[in-house]
């Protein structure tokens, strides 16, 4: 006997095309979800490939205010949120020359907590596709459970043997497991695919974060004298030694 996939989906019994349905729902967050982080990621890049460059060149001429302003106008840049986010926290102190050690460390702490931000928005979703991925081939499983059930069942009611009593009732129970696996499948993908992202991102931000608090560091000591900045430095860590 053979079937189309609509006379078979047309045969299924309730429960087999609410599997069904359930499972083309996951299937639709996690191609919206795909879609909208893809999106977002490739927004982000292509923004601080525009946005390092000018960002390098203005702390090359000193110049913190249009370098903070270039952080503004890139608010899709992970990079420009995490350094702009540390730079208007300090800039005030670099401007009036009364950058200290503390300072220093205020604007590291800065850029520790734009850090966490960013990522934390950076992963938001990514929950819906390993919820997608994990839990697609078990609910399609379910409805391949309750079909042969019923196919078996079925059997025994008519009192009818062989493998041609069941066929239809086997083949409606295992296209839910396929369509289970179908919806898995991208969803572990993209999962993996833009976790390695963020991974990569993470470690781009963390990067230019620390050439940022070397610079200051260095602007520090070179403007607004390297002895007051080593003697407070020098301070704090022989109190530190003397505790």
């Amino acid at each position: 006997m053979n079937m189309s996939l609509m006379e078979l989906y047309e045969s299924m019994g309730w429960f087999a095309k609410g599997i069904v349905y359930t499972l083309l729902i996951m299937s639709a967050l996690s191609f919206q979800q795909l879609i909208s982080k893809w999106w977002s990621m490739r927004k982000a890049q292509a923004e601080t490939r525009k946005f390092a460059p000018e960002f390098s060149q203005f702390l090359e001429e000193d110049n913190l205010g249009e370098a903070i302003n270039l952080a503004e106008q890139y608010k899709k840049s992970h990079v420009a949120r995490v350094l702009g986010g540390a730079l208007s926290e300090i800039r005030p102190l670099i401007q009036d020359g009364s950058v200290t050690v503390a300072d220093i460390n205020s604007a590291e702490r800065a850029v520790e907590r734009e850090m966490l931000m960013t990522v934390v928005d950076l992963k938001r979703g990514l929950g819906i596709l390993a919820t997608v991925g994990a839990t697609a081939p078990f609910v399609g499983l379910l409805g391949t459970t309750m079909g042969i059930v019923n196919s078996f069942t079925g059997m025994a009611t008519s009192g009818a043997g062989g493998i041609s009593a069941i066929a239809a009732g086997v083949a409606e129970a295992l296209i839910t497991t396929a369509i289970g696996i179908g919806v898995a499948i991208p969803a572990v993908w993209s999962f993996n695919y833009f976790q390695t992202k963020i991974d990569n991102l993470t470690a781009e931000m963390t990067y230019t974060s620390k050439e940022m608090i070397d610079y200051l560091i260095k602007g520090v000591s070179g403007e607004f004298g390297r002895s007051r900045f080593t003697r407070e430095f020098n301070t704090a860590g022989q109190q530190t030694i003397s505790q």
